[in-house]
């Protein structure tokens, strides 16, 4: 099978690529049944003296957590490790991660050795059942968002989200043909206002607007929890309050995950502004979006988005693995390997080349 090797500042691993990649996760999803509180889906035989990792992620039918239980469940296999994943299925927030944590905290204390990965929605409401589980002597990882303080957390592994805020602002600004002395006025739709996912590409977002393009004016920010019917109720609100004849008209919206892509991009082709590979001018709204799914590439290549930033959540699933494993065997994390592992992000245009990007596009369930 054709593979590619990932260096994160780690002891290099390996992912499928392409749509190998896509083939890959859809039999590791379907290995692992989504569940819900009662139960726990494990891979593998259940032994006391195995290795067990719980992944715990918000939204786990998203494509990006579905791509990254693709990466985790290839290396569990591969390390004949015990894999417990789990999460609210379309939600993200703590209400609904929270009782799942609590669940996964007493089934790793009776199964030792043992480690939770885990992928907060929220960094402070989910930091006492962190604290819960470290007093249980499970050493707690962190994946994609982050505790409040690392000082409980063992090893976190992200992409570089400033960096991808960064990205968006400078694709949105060629997207809208930005001159200087000219004003652009743009929107923002987010998860939620606390995960530091979000938090971060936001900041680097206005920090590169404030650096470069000072005629970029940000009107509002909107969250959806994850939800593309709310993203697109979110994006109609603002497409009727600053219409094309106001005095605001909006020109651009940085869609900041996954999800807020899907529901901008169908608002948008509903009310006739959607750009398309040839024409993004007057009377059109540039989106540049987050996350490679599927869907969203395909829009990606009609020209509805200007550019999505891509993040690698297979390589975060493996890396999470592989750091939990490691510290459990040795008491250390791997060789090479800082507490903090951050991962780069790709920009995906209208103009890459398919091959680049099917290499890129998150696995589907």
């Amino acid at each position: 099978m054709n593979k590619e090797s990932l260096t994160s500042g780690a002891p290099t691993r390996t992912r499928w690529t392409g749509a190998k990649a896509v083939v890959a996760a859809s039999l590791a999803v379907s290995s692992i049944a989504l569940v819900g509180l009662g139960s726990a889906s494990v891979a593998g035989a259940s032994s006391s003296k195995k290795i067990t990792i719980a992944f715990v992620v918000g939204a786990e039918a998203d494509p990006f957590f579905i791509s990254m239980n693709a990466g985790a469940q290839a290396e569990a296999t591969k390390l004949h490790v015990d894999l417990i994943w789990q999460g609210n299925p379309s939600q993200y927030s703590p209400s609904t991660q929270i009782p799942v944590v609590q669940q996964v905290t007493t089934q790793l204390a009776s199964a030792k050795p043992s480690a939770l990965v885990l992928g907060p929605t929220d960094p402070k409401a989910l930091e006492p059942y962190v604290k819960v589980a470290v007093k249980k002597h499970i050493p707690v990882f962190n994946v994609d968002s982050q505790d409040a303080s690392l000082k409980n957390i063992t090893g976190f592994v992200t992409g570089n989200n400033a960096q991808g805020g960064q990205a968006a602002a400078d694709a949105l600004a060629g997207a809208m043909g930005y001159t200087a002395g000219k004003t652009y006025n743009v929107v923002v739709g987010m998860t939620s206002p606390t995960a530091t996912t979000n938090v971060l590409r936001y900041d680097g977002f206005k920090a590169e607007i404030a650096k470069k393009y000072p005629g970029i004016k940000i009107l509002a920010e909107a969250y959806s929890q994850s939800s593309p019917t709310t993203a697109n109720t979110n994006i109609q609100n603002w497409l009727t309050e600053y219409s094309q004849s106001s005095k605001t008209p909006l020109n651009g919206i940085f869609a900041i995950d996954g999800t807020n892509a899907e529901g901008a991009a169908s608002a948008l082709q509903a009310g006739g502004l959607a750009c398309s590979k040839t024409v993004c001018g007057s009377g059109h709204v540039a989106l540049v979006g987050y996350d490679a799914y599927s869907s969203n590439v395909s829009l990606l290549s009609s020209g509805v988005f200007a550019a999505l930033i891509a993040q690698d959540p297979y390589q975060e699933g493996i890396d999470s693995v592989f750091n939990a494993y490691t510290y459990l065997k040795t008491g250390k994390l791997p060789k090479g390997v800082s507490k903090t592992t951050t991962l780069p992000n790709v920009t995906l245009l209208p103009t890459s080349n398919s091959t680049f990007l099917a290499k890129y596009t998150y696995a589907t369930a």
